[in-house]
């Protein structure tokens, strides 16, 4: 039998496992996302995740050797504006969306993401994982998907994150409907075309 062959069979039996562990909780919890993932079915998630990684995209090196200040608040600004409403600002999945999925969006500051090789951070960012919230981002030529190597370095960062990078994504996140009415009407104020300071909505 050949390694191939092995493999597949390795990924069929985990895959099979998974179904097995879903269609039991399905059937004693129904569809809800706000359950958590057993330990036995996050276990079977992250292997078959492994699994479905090449080795050569695994031990694949961030081409990006040279970290500076430039390309770190590069990377920061694209977090923010892409990343952040799933994964928030620090990287911890706390916000309603992350908090919400099914798996829930990890915190990347832990062990569970940053022990993975830059390659398979860079893996998981190009290519999404299929059956969660996860999609494909970048180039779609995973040779010229610089942007993804960079985010590989920010997110290395996020344990040490500081509290003025923090203040600096905050303005970068992308705006809501709401935020934006605020600001209009409070630019309105400014230019004297408003009768008096609008009170903020409440959300």
């Amino acid at each position: 039998m050949g390694k191939g062959t092995k493999l597949a069979l390795v990924v069929t039996a985990l895959a099979v496992a998974a179904a097995t562990i879903a269609g039991v909780t399905i059937i004693r919890h129904g569809f809800s996302a706000r359950d958590e993932p057993t330990a036995i079915e996050a276990f079977v998630a992250r292997r078959v995740r492994l699994l479905a990684i090449p080795r050569e995209a695994r031990e694949k090196r961030n081409p990006i050797v040279s970290l500076s200040a430039e390309l770190l608040a590069d990377a920061r600004a694209h977090f923010a504006d892409h990343c952040a409403m799933c994964h928030a600002n620090d990287g911890s999945g706390n916000t309603p969306i992350g908090r919400n999925l099914y798996p829930k969006a990890p915190d990347m500051r832990k062990a569970a993401t940053q022990s993975l090789s830059d390659g398979e951070i860079f893996y998981i960012i190009h290519n999404g994982i299929r059956l969660t919230g996860m999609p494909a981002w970048g180039e779609a030529d995973p040779d010229a998907d610089e942007d993804s190597w960079k985010l590989v370095h920010f997110i290395r960062h996020l344990p040490q994150l500081t509290s003025e990078e923090l203040a600096e994504m905050k303005k970068l996140n992308p705006k809501g409907p709401h935020e934006l009415e605020e600001e209009k009407e409070v630019d309105e104020f400014l230019r004297g075309e408003g009768a008096q300071v609008p009170a903020p909505h409440q959300h």
